[in-house]
């Protein structure tokens, strides 16, 4: 029990003198106040009675009551640009409503048809860039929500009837009533995209972890990819824009992973090392033509120990050459030709069964250059960063693994297994690949962003809402922070690294089991109009500033938004309010909120959602007119 003192007579005598004093002193000033107020009204009245208010000696304030105004006069509104300066987009006519800007028809006819560089990102100069909004097609709807989606589209959404007539044999889609069902058939799989990936499971393990991301190459309508995200792989599915209508586009509609993309001069957006398996069912990629040089690009993107599935011509030519209508000696030919090449990247091959043959990419390049004193092709490329991937002209050569010092060691270092790889320290980050970026500030951004996210799903009640969004896109994903924070939402994020970011990060997002590209967000991305449900723009129009109009971006941002999407921007609070007296004047329902951390922020959140506004239903000499009801 504690125990208690009494106080000291002297130290009670020196607390009563203190209070004394205060008291006397609060007294004084209180009686000095009343004084003042009365002097004050008495020469008010004073002044009253002896001075006219309107003489001509008195101030205009003096003459009229004052009266004490506390409402605020300094808004956010107050410090939008002037409407003249602000650029107006009215809506483009309805026949644009697919209009890609970088893969657009009747540009691409400029350019040279040979290995398909015509059909490669041929973008707009500013003389040709549209100003105008992107409409959406009469009668649009929100999309099926995921898994449904999967076998259903919307017809108003894409109206394209040409696949269900081309591929109607091979079950990949067909119409009925209002709507397009996908039963995930296949040229080479007609008995289902599910079926067909249950037998590449037999040959190779796809249920352990070990391969998390995908590429498929001319993907078709992407059934594929579609499929495998069940069994938690991720694919980058592409395929050029060609007389196929609407692959991508469906492909898109329906919640998988795809963009327009072909192999001709130009590397595949994405960097080295980048995917587990990459996949080609009856594609047509001459892979034996140009020495081998695609076969030479998917080398580059696969990583040390990755998988390539090869299914269509020429495989299992001794069973098909005459429905392919070719010959005996064409086909064998081919193959052959392809075996050589596939040997000469010092692939192995493991096993072809039926229709399937499936080659192994080596885990490090220490045989292969010993191999190199014998076969002299191809040759090692020269020294050049294997990750840049954006306009960078593909060389027929082989990129060189990161150097190991024992056979048994994987070049660039070793993946863990999903899920455990979501979390686990990127090998780019441990060997100090990324300047300036340690495993700590992997950890720390981590975190960051399930706060982040967190705090999102506080202000945007629909990303709150698990399923109503499906396809999201982060423009400036730094390392996948964003998409690790939604990986129990059944979402999808397209992480893009912009090629002006300080650091090439975007090999270290899909060490993390995640699928991205790289963009300069001055140009259009290769996708169709309304591609994504939900927009993060994090710091993008800071790290643009003085490069490109904002204007520009956020038309491009509108032309890939679903009618009913929404866009998040972080960014400082000044280009905020830039941002938001253009996008209001775009149909958006915009508002900017503060920093999850508080006001005191400079940093704060626009949110902005997009109006459901399409194309009439009829136009008048060309002229668009819009339907903003449902």
């Amino acid at each position: 029990m504690a125990r208690s003192f009494p106080i000291p007579f002297r130290t009670r005598r020196a607390n009563l003198a203190y209070v004394a004093a205060v008291a006397a002193l609060c007294g004084f000033f209180y009686f000095l106040g009343i004084w003042q107020h009365s002097a004050d009204t008495a020469a008010a009245a004073v002044f009253s009675r002896e001075v006219s208010p309107s003489s001509p000696c008195i101030p205009q304030i003096l003459r009229s009551p004052v009266v004490l105004d506390f409402a605020a006069h300094h808004r956010a509104e107050d410090l939008l640009p002037k409407d003249e300066s602000v650029p107006s987009f009215p809506a483009c006519p309805s026949n644009f409503s697919e209009y890609t800007p970088c893969e657009d028809v009747q540009r691409s006819l400029r350019f040279d048809r040979d290995r398909l560089i015509y059909r490669e990102r041929h973008c707009p100069d500013e003389s040709e860039k549209l100003t105008c909004r992107i409409p959406a097609p009469h009668g649009y709807k929100v999309p099926f929500r995921w898994p449904e989606s999967r076998q259903k589209a919307w017809f108003a959404n894409v109206p394209h009837k040409e696949l269900t007539i081309e591929k109607k044999k091979q079950n990949w889609v067909r119409f009925e009533g209002n709507r397009f069902i996908f039963p995930g058939g296949g040229t080479m799989f007609p008995n289902g995209a599910d079926a067909y990936i249950d037998e590449i499971g037999r040959l190779i393990n796809l249920k352990d972890g070990s391969i998390r991301t995908a590429l498929d190459t001319g993907c078709g309508v992407a059934s594929w990819g579609a499929y495998l995200l069940s069994r938690n792989i991720q694919t980058m599915s592409f395929a050029p824009r060609d007389t196929h209508e609407a692959q991508v586009q469906f492909a898109l509609e329906r919640g998988v992973p795809a963009l327009l993309g072909v192999f001709a001069s130009k590397r595949l957006p994405y960097p080295s090392r980048a995917f587990d398996m990459a996949h080609c069912s009856r594609c047509l990629i001459p892979w034996g033509q140009l020495d081998g040089l695609y076969l030479m690009e998917v080398d580059r993107v696969l990583r040390p120990g990755g998988y390539w599935i090869l299914s269509g011509p020429p495989v299992n030519w001794q069973s098909h050459w005459k429905g392919w209508e070719r010959t005996r000696d064409d086909l064998k030919a081919e193959q052959d030709k392809i075996e050589a090449l596939a040997s000469s990247l010092c692939w192995k091959k493991l096993i072809q069964e039926g229709d399937i043959a499936i080659w192994k990419k080596p885990t490090n390049h220490i045989h292969c250059k010993a191999a190199r004193k014998v076969v002299k092709f191809p040759p090692f490329c020269p020294a050049r960063d294997p990750d840049l991937a954006w306009y960078t002209t593909m060389d027929t050569c082989l990129t060189q693994l990161p150097e190991v010092s024992d056979v048994r060691e994987v070049a660039g270092g070793g993946l863990a297994k999903w899920p455990e790889r979501l979390n686990s320290v990127p090998p780019r980050i441990r060997d100090g690949s990324l300047e300036g970026v340690t495993a700590e500030w992997f950890r720390e951004d981590s975190e960051l962003w399930k706060k982040r996210v967190s705090h999102y799903k506080s202000l945007d009640y629909q990303l709150a809402d698990k399923g109503r969004y499906r396809n999201l896109l982060d423009m400036n994903a730094f390392l996948g922070g964003f998409a690790a924070s939604l990986v129990n939402d059944p979402v999808w994020v397209m992480n893009v690294v912009p090629v002006e970011a300080p650091v090439n990060t975007l090999g270290a997002i899909y060490e993390r089991g995640f699928i991205g590209t790289y963009q300069n967000w001055c140009e259009a991305m290769s996708t169709y109009p309304r591609t994504y449900d939900f927009i993060h723009a994090n710091a993008v129009f800071s790290l643009y500033k003085d490069r490109c109009k904002m204007g520009d971006i956020l038309l491009e941002m509108d032309r890939i938004l679903r009618p009913e999407g929404s866009i998040i921007f972080r960014d400082d609070v000044d280009m905020l309010v830039k941002i938001k007296g253009i996008i209001d004047r775009m149909q958006y329902d915009t508002r900017i909120v503060d920093h999850e951390k508080g006001p005191l922020e400079r940093e704060k959140i626009l949110l902005a959602s997009k109006l459901y506004w399409t194309a009439a239903a009829e136009e008048n000499h060309g002229e668009s007119r819009v339907d903003s009801h449902r």
